[in-house]
């Protein structure tokens, strides 16, 4: 028994040394794991939200079994009852008389007849809108002001009478006149025909009325009792949903009549739930980090924030939310952005956290978008334009479409046809929609939104490590005309280190385009470095301080990474600057300080690191190490000897602990020897000798 266990722990050490990463993780502070946390739970939250707050059946939803009605009865028809409810509610409003149109409309009237006293009284024969006749003005100059006053209030009389019955805007002016007329009888000439045209003049083209919800409401309710409310007879026995297929608004009344749905706080479902996606949230950041140890806490909230995002859009488009739409872009992107571990690990969350229960259709549409998610994060990690993600974008809903329609009409086939598949155009409808994210996505993230993105959570894409190897990008312009020998040496090592990386399998675009910013820090004092020297006195030398040279060294570090940041270059690559010394010893300038004094400690000769924290800076130190070594061998150098040169230049670094954190095997190591080799094979291969003619002389 106690063999056994120690067996079993052995396994289980071996299985955690092999699965755990074997270069050094970006360290997360406590701060960043909280933040980690906390939209790890906002996720599992939005995911879990239906089972918390909404009924445990719903409309649309696929019937977790099958159910039967366990005795006659009669159910009101609730979605046939809102539709002719919603029908009566865009033609039936109560309207009643707003006091305050009433007020304002007197007041308007007080002034117009304000202007006829000033008309008495003046030339003036135009009252706002209303012409005067002569007769009118006459006898309103001629009446005396007590039978003025009469006439003025038989008109506020009328017109309040008038506004009791309400006045609508769009009535015509004629029928106000004649209405007016009729409150006004039995008034004489002129005063009749003066004051009813007044009096529609005021009015016209305003209204006293304004509708009232509540007794709308009421009117609609009596007209639906007299119409007669739509019911559901059904008996005892009677299917009501059958298990597997979408319950109907019907279904869910008969449901709901005899009690079977839950509305109240599924807690311990919702718990359940919850902790699911937590978990799985959790899981997924912790991938992230095993296949990309240089994860950045804002890489995974990215990742997150998408999950949170494709998770609402699930609660809001509930049975109509497409999995190829939802699925499908946000993979592609992240695997441009992250590396495809990253896509399919969240894809394999988002794939999880679907809504549940699903039919035999949407169980197959969601299979279908999960193989082409996969799809689509790996040929995203390999595409290496713009040009190639637009393709892959037309391609992948055209292949969609047609793996879809296929495995649905087989699973249509295998039921016997008594299940209708979903329709070729809606088919075609979901494949365009995903078309139109992808190459929307393309087009923000390539073209417009792509810089600040990049720049914000500090992504390193394909495309953009691509732009930054341009050697008429500023800094790299700097590099050849102010430091030319730098910039050759430069050149030289991206051979060898980017033959090494494609050697073990390591990105080569990441350590080609890392290789040409190593050594920027140069740039300070070009003149220091030997590469840089031509026939002259060394300044080393006009020095004669080993202390003063060391400073210098490691000056050419820590101005590279002042550069680097004034240029902006992503983390990954501003890593390559100080990890490509690591914390190696300045020897030459070393063993001079300890001819000077014995006692010198070594450390204030050794760069101040860190040591290499990936495969790819630990092999741009190998080729750092070995391009100067391969190009002072002599012609007549063999292979074997190239290669125990450079195996003991690489054996003093990995003696000196400068790989331990970069996780290159000593398999790997093999493997960089060999590839250093055939570069340095091909640097040094022979020209055949051109015969040069001899000038021809001519005599004078």
């Amino acid at each position: 028994m106690v063999l056994r266990r120690g067996r079993l722990k052995n396994i289980w050490r071996r299985l955690l040394r092999q699965e755990s990463p074997c270069q050094a993780l970006c360290s997360w502070r406590r701060l960043d794991w909280a933040a980690i946390l906390l939209a790890c739970a906002l996720v599992a939250m939005i995911s879990s939200w239906p089972w918390l707050v909404e009924p445990s059946l719903r409309p649309g939803i696929a019937a977790p079994i099958s159910v039967t009605a366990p005795e006659d009865a009669t159910v009101i028809n609730s979605e046939a009852l809102e539709q002719r409810r919603s029908q009566l509610g865009t033609r039936t409003h109560v309207q009643v008389v707003d006091l305050e149109a009433n007020q304002m409309l007197q007041e308007r009237l007080e002034r117009q007849l304000q202007e006829l006293d000033q008309v008495s009284r003046s030339s003036q024969t135009r009252v706002g809108p209303l012409n005067l006749s002569p007769q009118e003005r006459a006898w309103l100059v001629g009446r005396d002001p007590k039978d003025l006053n009469n006439w003025k209030l038989a008109l506020r009389k009328a017109q309040q009478r008038m506004l009791s019955q309400g006045i609508v805007g769009n009535l015509a002016k004629r029928q106000l006149e004649l209405a007016a007329r009729l409150q006004l009888s039995p008034m004489e000439e002129p005063g009749l025909s003066l004051g009813s045209r007044l009096l529609a003049t005021n009015l016209q083209g305003r209204t006293n009325l304004r509708t009232d919800p509540l007794m709308s409401q009421q009117l609609i309710e009596e007209l639906l009792n007299q119409q007669g409310i739509p019911r559901i007879v059904v008996k005892k026995g009677d299917l009501i949903a059958r298990q597997g297929e979408p319950i109907s608004p019907q279904a869910y009344d008969v449901l709901d009549y005899f009690g079977l749905v839950n509305r109240r706080p599924l807690l311990w479902t919702w718990l359940g739930y919850f902790s699911e996606a937590l978990v799985g949230c959790v899981v997924m950041v912790l991938i992230l980090r095993r296949w990309r140890c240089s994860l950045e806490p804002r890489h995974a909230l990215l990742a997150l924030a998408m999950l949170a995002v494709v998770q609402g859009f699930k609660l809001w488009l509930g049975n109509a939310a497409s999995p190829l739409a939802l699925l499908v872009p946000p993979t592609l992107l992240l695997a441009q952005a992250l590396g495809t571990p990253a896509g399919l690990g969240w894809l394999a969350v988002a794939s999880l956290l679907w809504p549940q229960p699903l039919d035999d259709f949407s169980g197959v549409r969601l299979l279908v978008a999960a193989l082409v998610a996969v799809a689509a994060a790996v040929l995203a990690g390999r595409q290496r334009s713009r040009a190639q993600l637009v393709q892959l974008a037309i391609l992948l809903p055209v292949g969609a479409l047609a793996l879809q329609w296929l495995v649905l009409q087989s699973v249509a086939l295998w039921h016997g046809r008594t299940r209708v598949p979903p329709s070729g155009t809606e088919l075609a409808a979901e494949a365009l929609l995903m078309g139109g994210l992808l190459m929307g996505g393309l087009l923000m993230g390539g073209l417009l939104l792509g810089p600040l993105v990049e720049s914000f959570f500090g992504l390193l894409t394909r495309a953009r490590l691509l732009e930054m190897a341009d050697l008429e990008r500023p800094l790299l312009r700097r590099l050849s005309t102010e430091a030319p020998g730098t910039f050759e040496h430069t050149l030289m090592i991206c051979g060898l280190a980017e033959e090494g990386a494609r050697a073990i399998g390591a990105d080569v675009d990441l350590i080609r385009t890392g290789s040409l910013y190593h050594d920027v820090g140069k740039l300070h004092a070009p003149q220091w470095f030997i590469e840089n020297q031509s026939e002259g006195p060394n300044p080393h030398d006009e020095l004669n301080d080993p202390f003063g040279s060391a400073r210098v060294l490691q000056a050419h570090v820590d101005e590279g990474l002042k550069l680097a940041r004034k240029y902006r270059l992503p983390r990954p690559l501003e890593d390559f600057i100080p990890e490509h010394q690591g914390t190696l010893r300045m020897g030459y300038f070393f063993h001079q300080a300890r001819e000077l004094d014995p006692s010198t400690p070594e450390a204030a000769f050794r760069y101040r690191g860190p040591t290499p924290q990936s495969r790819e800076t630990g092999i741009l130190m190998l080729a750092d190490g070995c391009e100067a070594a391969l190009r002072s061998l002599p012609p007549g150098t063999s292979e074997q000897e190239a290669a125990a040169m450079v195996r003991r230049l690489i054996d003093a670094r990995r003696l000196d602990g400068q790989l331990r954190d970069s996780g290159i095997s000593l398999g790997e190591l093999e493997l960089v020897i060999r590839a250093f080799v055939k570069v340095w094979r091909r640097m040094r291969h022979r020209r055949i000798p051109y015969p040069i003619p001899p000038r021809k002389a001519y005599s004078a």
